[in-house]
């Protein structure tokens, strides 16, 4: 499969499916070995460290204690501290370790590495370690602030009718902008800060600035593949809450909700599907990062010529 080349709108999501075609098998499962305790980790401080207070927080003010979500959350206040920060920092950690995956996976098969192993990926994470900090904190404190920033204010307009056709554009242009600094970062041989300003730049023209612009392409790429995900996605985070409707139905029919409907073995499986849902969502989101990778790909046309040397070199070499 050749990655540096000019592509379509239709070509990305195709090709999109193509690689994990070829490559989906070995791919899931070097992913998997990397972040699987990780993943395993967040199951767990979502089922132990959550259940209590959704269980609370569905269940106590609709049996009339307005003020007991309130007491109960000042009451255990340093745990709910605690608990935060360290969500956050694991949660951040698998945001980069997500991002980073496709990155050095699909720079290792554009190279013509084959078979690639979890102990290549996690080299490439070790050999490039200073870098990897640095996206993390770049990431995590400078372009998810800014991005939050835009698109809290982007929420707001919903209501003014504009910010629905706002949030269409906003939210694939984010999106875009952090995978391609990513890509670029590991694979431009520019500084942080440089390659965020290549990651915006070229969603809306290519470097040699003679070829009209690729903004449509990607955007219509990432809307398209975003809604596919959603909709995937959506059909396994329905099934807690259709469990949870389905046992206050069943326990509550008189509409008394003295007791935490998510307590006991029910909220235990209950918040075990949700995270096993919440696994299948962190699968998914792969196919967007290849596509987006793709694009990046596309859009390094400095590079297609010397690429493509380089394969028939590789050719007339084998043979």
């Amino acid at each position: 499969m050749q990655f540096y080349k000019k592509r379509d709108f239709g070509t990305f999501i195709s090709d999109s499916f193509t690689f994990f075609k070829l490559y989906g098998k070995n791919y899931f499962k070097n992913f998997i070995l990397l972040n699987g305790l990780l993943l395993i980790l967040m199951v767990i401080v979502i089922v132990l460290g959550f259940r209590e207070f959704f269980g609370v927080l569905f269940g106590s003010n609709l049996s009339g204690q307005s003020y007991f979500l309130e007491q109960y959350f000042s009451d255990n206040l340093g745990m709910f501290v605690m608990l935060g920060i360290f969500l956050f920092i694991l949660s951040t950690a698998l945001m980069t370790i997500n991002l980073l995956f496709p990155v050095f996976y699909m720079k290792r098969v554009a190279e013509g590495k084959t078979n690639i192993k979890a102990d290549d990926i996690l080299s490439d994470f070790k050999n490039h370690i200073r870098k990897v900090l640095i996206l993390y904190f770049g990431l995590t404190f400078l372009v998810m602030p800014g991005a939050t920033v835009l698109f809290g204010i982007t929420y707001i307009l919903v209501f003014l009718i504009i910010g629905l056709a706002l949030m269409l554009f906003l939210l694939p242009n984010l999106f875009n902008t952090v995978t391609f600094l990513c890509y670029d970062y590991f694979n431009g041989n520019r500084s942080f800060f440089d390659s965020l300003s290549y990651a915006i730049r070229s969603q809306f023209s290519y470097p040699n600035g003679r070829e009209s612009s690729p903004y449509w392409k990607y955007w219509g790429s990432t809307l398209i593949m975003g809604l596919l995900f959603y909709i995937v996605s959506s059909i396994f985070t329905a099934v807690p809450m259709i469990m949870y409707i389905a046992k206050l139905s069943t326990t509550a029919p008189d509409g008394n909700f003295e007791q935490n409907p998510l307590g006991g073995s029910f909220g235990i499986l209950f918040f075990f599907i949700y995270g096993v849902s919440s696994l299948v969502s962190t699968l998914l989101m792969n196919v967007l990062y290849v596509n987006s990778g793709l694009m990046y790909y596309d859009s390094r046309t400095d590079l297609h010529q010397k690429m493509e040397l380089a394969e028939i070199e590789t050719i007339g070499s084998n043979e």
